[in-house]
């Protein structure tokens, strides 16, 4: 199981990347990086994509599981009953898993990290868009974080 310095070592292995840190999103900092910062300096690039993460994690927008969506029946809303709602994430685990940003140049993958305490820590990469393959970080991301042991 890899530490912060492998896991990071591993995360510049996916084909594109540019840069990756491990960011704690509660406080902005970063607990570790590699590579290239999108605007030259990692604490920076740590603190706006912590911010970035801490609205995707804490909005009802995004953490609302289940709740579909009104139903419009003439003058009335109704907002149907499923017969089962999908159950909420575990105590203790985000319920976002990734957050994506593309831009011209790139993509910027904020996996969300499960951890025995608060769950505040996310990996973020900085994947080139013309070498990267987005679909694949995401998978090398997902089993990373699965593995990833802080302490």
């Amino acid at each position: 199981m890899p530490g912060i310095d492998e896991c990071l070592l591993e995360v510049m292995a996916v084909p594109g990347a540019r840069g990756a840190a491990l960011v704690d999103w509660s406080s902005g900092l970063a607990l570790g990086t590699i590579g290239d910062s999108p605007v030259g300096d990692h604490e920076t690039t740590a603190a706006e994509t912590a911010e970035l993460a801490r609205a995707a994690a804490e909005y009802e927008s995004f953490s609302a599981i289940g709740v579909p969506p009104p139903v419009l029946s003439g003058r009335h809303s109704a907002r149907p009953v499923p017969p089962e709602l999908p159950p909420g994430p575990p105590d203790g685990e985000p319920p976002v898993e990734d957050v994506i940003v593309t831009t011209r140049t790139g993509y910027h993958v904020l996996r969300f990290v499960e951890t025995s305490f608060d769950s505040s820590v996310f990996i973020h990469l900085w994947l080139d868009r013309t070498a990267g393959n987005l679909a694949l970080a995401r998978i090398r991301l997902r089993d990373l974080a699965g593995r990833l042991v802080l302490g």
